[in-house]
């Protein structure tokens, strides 16, 4: 129980050491690749960004949908993959090859959908190469670069907004 409490904060601090050295450079392209990160616990409807990234025009095979969960022995074929707190080690160091090549795909945008703030989602969040982060938490604001703030019932508005905004940006 100690030693869970030392890895906790050594991820802690290595996310906050992130954040701390985060210089957003969000560019001008239009986004093509999208991935959802979700918090089973929380979200489990993740068919609703498949369907709005086709009314989007968002048609790309690399979109990827994945999901964090706190239960290890989780079986669920609905995401792209899902992972648990097993997958990660101490200092930040990933222990699941799927989940390391999924923070270093270069995609267009990340969308973090989950309200409770749960460490590893923000190791995720935080040390993934995605260009543009979406969140709806603005628990850490360092963590995104933009955030829509509804609730997770609210998919609806979200979406609206996260649409408003990239017309905004320019980005679709």
């Amino acid at each position: 129980m100690i030693l869970k409490a030392f890895k906790e904060k050594s991820n802690r601090k290595y996310v906050n050491k992130l954040l701390a050295e985060r210089k957003p450079s969000v560019n001008n392209s239009k986004v093509k690749t999208v991935a959802v990160l979700l918090n089973a616990n929380e979200f489990h409807e993740f068919e609703v960004f498949r369907v709005y990234f086709k009314e989007l025009g968002l048609t790309s095979p690399k979109h990827k949908i994945v999901a964090f969960t706190m239960d290890d022995k989780l079986e669920h074929n609905q995401w792209n993959a899902h992972y648990s707190p097993k997958d990660f080690g101490w200092n930040g160091k990933i222990k699941n090859q799927d989940l390391q090549s999924f923070i270093d795909e270069p995609f267009d945008m990340l969308i973090c959908f989950f309200k409770n703030p749960v460490l590893q989602l923000n190791q995720i969040t935080a040390i993934s190469k995605a260009n543009f982060k979406v969140g709806i938490s603005n628990e850490d604001e360092r963590l995104y670069d933009l955030i829509i703030d509804v609730e997770l019932k609210n998919i609806n508005i979200f979406k609206q907004e996260l649409k408003k905004y990239l017309n905004i940006l320019k980005k679709l």
